[in-house]
């Protein structure tokens, strides 16, 4: 699978958290965050910065910030309430 560059970002994410979007999540649009900083907001209470490198059909593929680190991760789109890109 020749989606994923073999490191996350170099730098860590941006230091503020975005404000919720009330817009619903759309496939089209959640493309134009691809090689971005990406803050979620997931179905479960979970919100993290996250690299986009690839959208499915039913996925986001890319990197989660955690630990100070980068690290692969996928997200399901049905579990994200809301985005925004940096």
């Amino acid at each position: 699978m020749g989606f994923m560059p073999q490191q996350g970002p170099t730098s860590p994410p941006p230091s503020y958290v975005p404000q919720m979007s009330p817009y619903a999540v759309d496939i089209r649009r959640i493309s134009e965050c691809l090689d971005r900083y990406t803050f979620l907001w997931l179905k479960n209470g979970d919100s993290f910065w996250f690299y986009l490198t690839f959208v499915g059909r039913n996925s986001v593929l890319g990197y989660r910030f955690f630990g100070g680190r980068w690290n692969h991760y996928t997200v399901e789109l049905k579990e994200i309430i809301s985005y925004s890109c940096a």
